[in-house]
């Protein structure tokens, strides 16, 4: 295990990823953030440009209590290689930051870096909070950036969703846009509009959880700042993380609910279970009755999505959700949960992960 600070215990840096497509106004956003950020914390940024020379650098304010370092080449999304280890370990140990941002490159994979920052090198010294993505409503018009996968992991794998520069794009986007954000499964944290970047940083702190989720719009001011506020609030109060609250390995959290006959079924494992991933296919492949099954889960290192209709449309891919693995049906009839609970249960692999 890599050890950041020689001697005594690690404190654990809270650290957010913020992520977006090209010209999404990620850079802005951190400025914003920067230029409000608490003024007795002391804050670092790793930025990561896809070309070889670094410029996003020179467009962030730095200071005293600011700590700014880049890697240019696109090698912060690809943790194969020594950079980002060298990097991240450097500014832990060096600026001992009270924050860490991150910003990859708008055309990179976020998904290693949160396995990197989850891994045995960095967990104990990294507290991975609220993962942000930046949407540029006017993209949606754009077919090249739909296709491209990156822009939909970028999406998949945030807990929180941004809808930057609303007041350039036309009616029609933003309700796209919003749209596409609402419809999202796992639900995200909250679902934001702004414009020029200005988020609060209320939003660090927010964790995805059902009762947070929310189309709060920031562009009014003090309400919707004070809506998030109060939820980060009481998140850092409690000192949990709303992910996983409640869920311990092997012990999955089961939600349920009705209205005029129509049933939905919930669990949420913990991000340690492990499912096998034949067992899991089959047994979702095998229930006949439900009329919609959605479903994200880690098997192994890989994360999936699972997702079936009533007429038995099956999709399975790959996911860049990295939270916790979740398991939703919804039916028009009651379901035996303690029955179906073991059989998901039997499908976790036994080894310690």
């Amino acid at each position: 295990m890599l050890r950041i600070v020689k001697g005594g215990p690690i404190k654990a840096v809270p650290t957010n990823i913020i992520t977006g497509f090209l010209g999404a106004g990620k850079t802005t956003a951190i400025n914003h953030l920067l230029a409000n950020k608490p003024s007795e914390e002391r804050w670092a940024v790793l930025v990561n440009e896809f070309g070889q020379i670094g410029v996003d650098q020179s467009l962030l304010t730095a200071g005293e209590d600011i700590r700014i370092s880049e890697i240019p080449g696109g090698c912060l999304c690809c943790t194969r290689g020594p950079q980002m280890r060298v990097a991240l370990a450097r500014l832990l140990r060096e600026v001992k930051p009270d924050r860490l941002l991150i910003e990859p490159t708008g055309l990179g994979h976020p998904t290693g870096i949160v396995d990197l920052l989850t891994g045995p090198d960095f967990s104990s010294a990294i507290d991975l909070r609220s993962m942000i993505c930046l949407i540029d409503p006017q993209i949606l018009d754009d077919p090249r950036a739909l296709r491209h996968p990156v822009f939909n992991d970028q999406i998949e794998l945030a807990d929180i969703l941004v809808l930057n520069k609303v007041d350039l794009c036309s009616t029609e986007q933003l309700d796209e846009a919003q749209q596409l954000s609402d419809n999202m499964f796992p639900a995200k944290a909250s679902v934001l509009t702004t414009t020029r970047g200005e988020i609060p940083a209320a939003l660090l702190d927010l964790t995805s959880a059902p009762q947070t989720h929310t189309g709060i719009s920031l562009t009014p001011g003090r309400h919707a700042l004070s809506q998030v506020a109060q939820v980060a609030q009481v998140a850092a109060e409690t000192g949990e993380d709303s992910h996983s609250a409640g869920v311990a390995p092997g012990q999955p959290l089961l939600q349920s609910g009705e209205l005029d006959g129509m049933y939905s079924y919930s669990w949420q494992f913990h991000p340690q279970d492990c499912f096998d991933s034949d067992a899991i296919l089959a047994l979702l492949d095998a229930e006949s009755e439900p009329l919609r099954i959605k479903a994200i889960l880690r098997i192994g290192y890989a994360w999936i999505s699972y997702n079936r209709s009533l007429s038995d449309d099956r999709e399975v891919r790959e996911s860049s959700w990295r939270r916790d693995s979740r398991i939703e049906i919804i039916n028009d009839r009651e379901l035996d949960t303690e029955a179906f609970g073991q059989r998901l249960h039997a499908c976790l692999k036994r080894e310690k992960n």
